[in-house]
């Protein structure tokens, strides 16, 4: 029915409205923890509420999981662990706005990885929309001054953003790659354990003073831990199921306008023109990369490029 269709899209619309929660708890939790130890709670918290319905099915198909656990172990790393330090770490010297429209990046860095990793035909929207993105982030890292990221480079923040972003774009494109027979809760749960061990000797370096449990830090890991680790993740996966991967990922680029006015209400972050421009001019050319399909070579060049012959 027309209107259980319609129910569909509330399912990645939430999932973003919980992103964007998350990056203004990344931002709050900039000055109140250490990066590596909320990574360490969230993740304590993930599986303890993962385990509840997931630790069962995971034992039951170890065989298969422990055929699978490099594969595993390396996405637990990119999308659980680094992709999560990363944001945290750039919240300390970057605004909640710039987070989210790096952030945003992630579906045009999954394409332009796919040409490389699995041979997808290179597109115009692609090739056009990764031109136009990379406009439209000098202006926004330069602070409405384009030259200004080739004289002075880039913003530290604003850096260990992006390489989040293409941390987890290279997640998504391994996942399609490999295609582990692994159900989808059960990987991330076997992920988040990995991710959980690959944090532990970080966290035993962070200084007691950086990894307090009190009125401040708590509800920033209990909305980390439950709300964008495991909500966020099963509205994610049942609205892939229900609308495919490529209607959802066009969500992803509401999530700078989402985070942008939650930042603007509970962190008093000022939204600039260079903003405006550079985030309208840096979504426009992911949203261009996501709808133009058309071969840039055309069909023979295209196919000979996903063949790896040309």
């Amino acid at each position: 029915p027309a209107s259980a269709f319609i129910m569909s899209y509330l399912f990645p619309l939430f999932a973003i409205l919980f992103w964007a929660g998350n990056v203004i708890v990344s931002k709050m939790a900039a000055s109140a923890i250490s990066p590596t130890a909320i990574t360490f709670y969230r993740l304590i918290l993930a599986l303890a509420i993962m385990s509840l319905f997931t630790a069962v099915p995971a034992w039951r198909n170890r065989k298969t999981i422990l055929r699978h656990w490099p594969k595993l172990a390396l996405y637990g790393a990119l999308s659980s662990a680094l992709f999560q330090a990363l944001s945290y770490r750039a919240a300390e010297t970057t605004t909640a706005t710039n987070m989210a429209i790096l952030t945003a990046l992630i579906p045009l860095l999954s394409m332009l990885l796919s040409v490389v990793i699995l041979r997808d035909p290179l597109t115009l929207g692609m090739a056009a929309g990764g031109a136009l993105s990379f406009l439209g982030l000098l202006y926004l890292v330069g602070q409405g001054d384009m030259l200004s990221v080739f004289q002075h480079g880039i913003h530290v923040g604003d850096g260990l953003m992006l390489l989040a972003a293409f941390s987890y774009a290279l997640y998504g494109v391994l996942l399609r790659h490999w295609k582990v027979p692994v159900p989808a809760w059960q990987s991330t749960f076997v992920q988040s354990i990995f991710a959980l061990l690959y944090m532990l000797p970080l966290y035993l370096q962070v200084p007691a003073a950086q990894a307090a449990l009190d009125t401040k830090t708590i509800p920033l890991i209990l909305y980390a831990g439950i709300f964008s680790s495991v909500l966020l993740s099963f509205l994610w996966i049942e609205g892939v199921h229900r609308l495919g991967p490529n209607r959802c990922s066009i969500f992803i680029n509401l999530l700078p306008l989402f985070t942008a006015l939650a930042a603007f209400v509970l962190l008093r972050e000022q939204l600039h023109g260079y903003h405006l421009l550079g985030g309208a001019v840096t979504l426009a050319g992911v949203l261009l990369a996501q709808t133009v399909q058309r071969p840039l070579f055309g069909r023979g060049r295209a196919a000979g490029l996903a063949a790896g012959k040309v």
